[in-house]
């Protein structure tokens, strides 16, 4: 067998991340140091008044994300989520054409091949066959997929906002996909509630379907007899139903719906990936993956007349045409939560704080921080108080340990992000953190952390440096002592914000974006004086002061 091609995706999600500085307090300890002052050490300060409660999110933006996790995850302290996809899909070429000689022999498609590559690292490669080891994938059990033409319009702009603002789309809006998903009927022709268009015989494909490490090769045979072998990255892989794409491309065509995109995208309105349970998991499924669908195609090959002078009846060539997962798209997550889970949300307390914290990706839910005992308008006496010690501030972080007992063997979200809830950007630490990721810009900034640190395997605690914001508060009286958030964080490299459906109870309109991209929750001690010392949610300040 002769290798003609090879294809290799990247299994690496790149974000760039842009660093300045933005605050000319960064480099004022060596110059408080050096003086006419005299400074002495003192003991660590764990005496400051910090208030931490939960926070639902509800339903969030979840259109046009940069990943989006498909499957179903189980954390035994959360629930359960199920996460849908919708894209539209474009034409790759411009303006397709097909040749037509003979009205009674239309081009004839011959087979449909959906792949979409998954996150994955490359390894060792024996007889041209390499091995990968996925990223991103949570849970190893067999799930339900069922591929459906999307019969619901997404459009760009907004309608109520006289087609200025762009169209959001929210993760609760799975319904609006399922009543109007469409599939095939036995001619191939579209209809409503029609067959999955993944109706192929092999499970794999469909009731059955896994997210396989395996790298996929695929051979073909040319006219003179000569096979070529494409191989690819692992992905979703699979056949979708020819007689569908004869119908919904080729008659398309011949009907002037493959003119451009603005017309193809209103005839063809994309796929809709619906996921249940698999029948072969008695107990339920337990597989997600976060998949970028931007790099998915659809190939369809077919083949045509091909007219040749003095032959009365023409050649049939093979071809083949690209369509491409581009356009809008929307997440839709289900959320099963716990009992516990929905009633700690319930009963969170601004006013004396939690005993724990549950921080949730997706759909979720986050802390919400007030430190120095600020009220509502962000005054503080206890701030004052400490202003008053003109303390040099040499470290202040936040340690939020982790429920061990409750996470259990759960998969544990990597990195926490703590942030500025007034004004939802970062802290000051944030941009003063300058330490990046050679290979993978997510995991830069690791002074500032939020690192999970494990221990026997299982996370132990997150700790967040927030030495400039509290050294800033101190010097500083115009400084603003802000409500402070923490989230699950897909990337520290994202600091943009999505929209909440609505208001949330403490007035919040909006969430970061990274922790939408993240399925992963984690279950936290709280600040209420209930908690053991500890274990706690403290506010620790090392400084210096003064003689």
């Amino acid at each position: 067998m002769q290798t003609k091609k090879i294809i290799q995706f990247s299994s690496i999600f790149v974000l760039s991340i842009f660093l300045f500085s933005c605050d000319k307090d960064y480099n004022t300890l060596g110059a408080d140091i050096i003086g006419d002052n005299h400074y002495t050490f003192g003991t660590p300060d764990t005496e400051a008044t910090v208030i931490a409660y939960n926070e639902d999110f509800g339903v969030v933006q979840s259109n046009n994300l940069v990943v989006n996790p498909l499957g179903i995850y189980k954390n035994t302290a959360l629930g359960k989520q199920t996460a849908h996809f919708a894209t539209q899909v474009l034409l790759s070429e411009p303006v397709p054409t097909f040749t037509i000689i003979d009205e009674d022999r239309d081009p004839e498609i011959l087979d449909v091949t959906l792949y979409v590559p998954y996150f994955s690292t490359r390894g060792t490669t024996t007889d041209e066959v390499t091995t990968y080891t996925l990223d991103s994938v949570y849970g190893t059990s067999k799930i339900k997929l069922s591929i459906y033409e999307n019969g619901y319009l997404m459009r760009d702009f907004d309608p109520a906002s006289n087609f200025t603002a762009a169209q959001k789309y929210f993760s609760d809006q799975t319904n609006d996909f399922e009543v109007n998903k469409r599939g095939a009927a036995p001619d191939g022709i579209s209809v409503a509630n029609g067959e999955r268009l993944n109706n192929g015989e092999n499970v794999k494909d469909n009731d059955e379907f896994f997210f396989d490490a395996t790298q996929i090769a695929e051979t073909t045979t040319d006219e003179d007899g000569e096979e070529t072998t494409t191989r690819s990255a692992p992905g979703i892989y699979l056949k979708l139903n020819k007689a569908f794409f004869q119908k919904k491309i080729i008659d398309g065509y011949i009907q002037g719906k493959l003119v451009n995109n603005n017309v193809f995208r209103d005839y063809f309105r994309g796929l809709y990936f619906k996921i249940e349970d698999s029948p072969a998991e008695p107990n339920g499924s337990n597989s997600l993956a976060m998949i970028n669908f931007k790099a998915g195609k659809i190939t369809i090959n077919y083949e045509e007349d091909k007219a040749v002078d003095g032959q009365e009846e023409p050649d049939r060539v093979k071809k083949s045409m690209v369509l491409s997962l581009a356009g809008n798209t929307v997440s839709l997550l289900n959320q099963e939560r716990t009992s516990n889970y929905q009633a700690v949300l319930a009963n969170a307390s601004s006013a004396l704080g939690d005993e724990k914290l549950y921080v949730n990706g997706g759909a979720g839910s986050m802390t919400i921080i007030d430190l120095f005992a600020r009220d509502v308008s962000g005054e503080s006496a206890e701030l004052e108080e400490y202003r008053a010690k003109d303390w040099l501030i040499n470290e202040a972080s936040l340690t939020f340990r982790i429920d061990r007992d409750l996470m259990g063997n759960n998969q544990e979200p990597y990195r926490v992000y703590l942030y500025d809830l007034n004004n939802n950007r970062p802290i000051i630490d944030y941009y003063g953190d300058q330490t990046v990721s050679a290979t993978k810009p997510k995991f830069g900034k690791r002074i500032h952390s939020g690192i999970i640190v494990k221990e026997d395997g299982k996370g132990t605690y997150y700790k967040i440096r927030l030495t400039n914001h509290i050294s800033r508060l101190f010097k500083n009286p115009d400084s603003t002592n802000v409500r402070l958030g923490l989230v699950v964080t897909e990337s520290i490299a994202i600091v943009d914000n999505y929209e909440t459906k609505n208001q949330t109870a403490s007035g919040l309109k909006k969430v970061p974006l990274a922790s939408v991209l993240n399925p992963l929750g984690t279950v936290l001690y709280g600040s209420k004086s209930s908690v053991p010392l500890d274990k706690r949610l403290k506010l620790e300040i090392y400084y210096t002061k003064p003689d």
